[in-house]
């Protein structure tokens, strides 16, 4: 429908609901009981109304036909008064796979405008570079053979672009390699390669220029004969580092529990913490490195009863299926595993924070088609909700670019679904963790989840609160909220696919308040507002919706 004819006043308020709730935009003419033409002024008015009331009642209906009357109510106490936690302002954290540097000119993806842009917008953030290639890596330093020369300080931030002929280029090769790298994969078979001062240079000037803080993973799978870490070639890459006055942090193997089954070598606690000491010791005689952080040891999955080590994945990417991302049972596993982590560090190392330093929702690389799509958003923002409840200091995501199917953004750059999650939870949502309970209610269950923060002071004032939900059920659902919050007005931001029922779950695009989310050129990203709304006690989920509702007013005592 293209079109509709000028329709009386009393009538027009029907037409452009039925329309609105649908999320079309259609030309309307309204004209008042006698025939004049209702005012452009009036119907601005309206139409805003309207957009008011299209937020409160979409998804009112379910997609089996209930009645409004007949939406499950989840009743939600949210404790404003105290924190649970405080977390590091650089909470949400993503990291660049060691594999991009497999075909060391692939590294020169990350000078790209669009990238840099995408990048900046998930500041301030940790950035860390490593993965399991990390620990088959060998910095081989070439003097002035470098394939291109460290770019300038006013170079480094986007003075210099890439060619557009040699991004499509690099484009198309990181594509080929995708597939020699998932074939290693499956075969569980690495080859030693070889980076050079590119690599360093080009991760230097991403992370800095995008506000984010490098993290460089060392090669932990150099070993002497007696099975000590060979450290000389870490030496040489701190001496290179250090010369160009590189601030960065540093982390020792990755997965040191997967050694014996990648490479055939064994080391045990005693060893890799007197292998980190070693470490230590070399960055204490440095001028430079002295005070920088040393992270580690990043670790899998719990085997064998042990409950020393902290994995970051819920399924097995090869394996995993779509009813997977949305049973409660599934996100309620991480809950389990970190906290037995918390127990152990609490009991060998009281106050040492916690972090998942590599985590996404299926190991193996992610869940091909699953990953990447919409339904991965509800592993992902309940991740993040629970690690905040459970006082984990950061989360890393696996990854903004590299190898699998759990990346950021696509092989052309082009950000995901839980891209544009990520970006809302760091404007939204901040560092300080508040208590919410489903308390009671006729329905919405284990499949209606919810997370409260203070929202973030750079986007709102004190004592603002920000509630996190999600919907993982095919129906509606209304959630009931207490004084004060009741009385706050609301900005409400509702993520949901941009095709409807189980099949837009695999959707790679996404609608924010029924927006598609795109770019608007490589140096913008779309306005990610929200739709204000009156104070009221209830606020409405959509099916297979996530949501962040800010309580504008709330007057949180424990955010102030």
């Amino acid at each position: 429908m293209n079109y509709l004819k000028s329709v009386p006043f009393r009538m027009c308020l029907m037409v452009v609901v039925l329309i609105r709730s649908r999320f079309l935009t259609v030309p309307v003419r309204c004209v008042g009981v006698g025939g004049q033409e209702v005012s452009g002024s009036v119907m601005k008015s309206l139409l805003l109304l309207l957009s008011v009331l299209s937020l409160r009642t979409h998804g009112a209906r379910s997609s089996y036909g209930s009645s409004p009357d007949r939406v499950p109510v989840l009743d939600l106490h949210l404790d404003l008064s105290s924190l649970l936690h405080r977390l590091d302002p650089r909470f949400l954290s993503v990291t660049i796979d060691a594999s991009l540097a497999a075909e060391e000119r692939s590294m020169l993806l990350l000078r790209t405008q669009k990238i840099r842009t995408l990048a900046k917008a998930l500041s301030p953030a940790f950035l860390r570079f490593g993965g399991t290639r990390q620990d088959f890596m060998v910095f081989d330093p070439k003097g002035g053979q470098q394939l291109t020369a460290a770019p300038s300080a006013e170079e480094a931030c986007g003075a210099v672009q890439l060619p557009a002929l040699l991004e499509g280029d690099l484009k198309q090769n990181w594509t080929q390699q995708l597939l020699l790298l998932q074939k290693e994969e499956h075969q569980g078979r690495y080859r030693r390669t070889q980076f050079t001062e590119l690599t360093v240079d080009q991760l230097q000037s991403f992370s800095s220029c995008c506000g984010l803080d490098l993290v460089f993973g060392l090669n932990a799978l150099l070993r002497t004969a007696q099975n000590r870490w060979n450290s000389s070639n870490a030496a040489s890459l701190l001496r290179y580092c250090e010369s160009r006055r590189y601030r960065m942090s540093w982390e020792l193997g990755n997965e040191p529990n997967s050694f014996e089954k990648k490479a055939g070598i064994r080391v045990d606690g005693g060893q890799l913490g007197r292998d980190f000491t070693r470490l230590r010791k070399m960055m204490s005689e440095s001028s430079l490195y002295r005070d920088a952080g040393l992270f580690g040891p990043d670790v899998g999955q719990p085997r064998d009863h042990r409950a020393d080590i902290l994995g970051g994945y819920y399924v097995d990417g090869r394996a995993a299926s779509l009813e997977d991302f949305l049973d409660p049972t599934v996100l309620d596993s991480l809950a389990v595993k970190t906290g037995e982590v918390l127990e152990t560090v609490k009991r060998a190392s009281p106050g040492t924070p916690v972090w998942l330093g590599e985590t996404s929702s299926a190991f193996g690389g992610g869940a091909a088609g699953l990953s990447d799509s919409f339904v991965a958003g509800f592993m992902w923002l309940d991740k993040l909700g629970l690690a905040a409840r459970m006082g984990l200091d950061v989360v890393m995501r696996q990854v903004l670019v590299g190898a699998g199917s759990y990346h950021l953004l696509d092989d052309d750059l082009n950000p995901l679904p839980d891209y544009w999650l990520s970006v809302l939870h760091k404007r939204l949502v901040g560092p300080e963790v508040l208590n919410v309970d489903a308390v009671s209610g006729a329905g919405g269950g284990r499949r209606v989840r919810s997370y409260l923060h203070c929202a973030n002071r750079r986007s709102y004032r004190d004592g603002a609160v920000v509630l996190m939900s999600m919907n993982l059920s095919p129906r509606p659902v209304r959630m009931q909220v207490p004084v004060p919050v009741s009385n706050s007005t609301v900005e409400t931001f509702v993520l949901q696919s941009d095709r409807p029922g189980m099949d837009g779950l695999r959707s790679r695009s996404v609608k924010l308040n029924g927006v598609l989310l795109e770019m608007v050129d490589d140096e913008t990203l779309p306005l990610l507002a929200g739709v204000p709304l009156p104070p009221s006690d209830h606020l409405q989920l959509p099916a297979f919706s996530l949501a962040f509702f800010v309580f504008t007013d709330a007057g949180a005592a424990a955010c102030r």
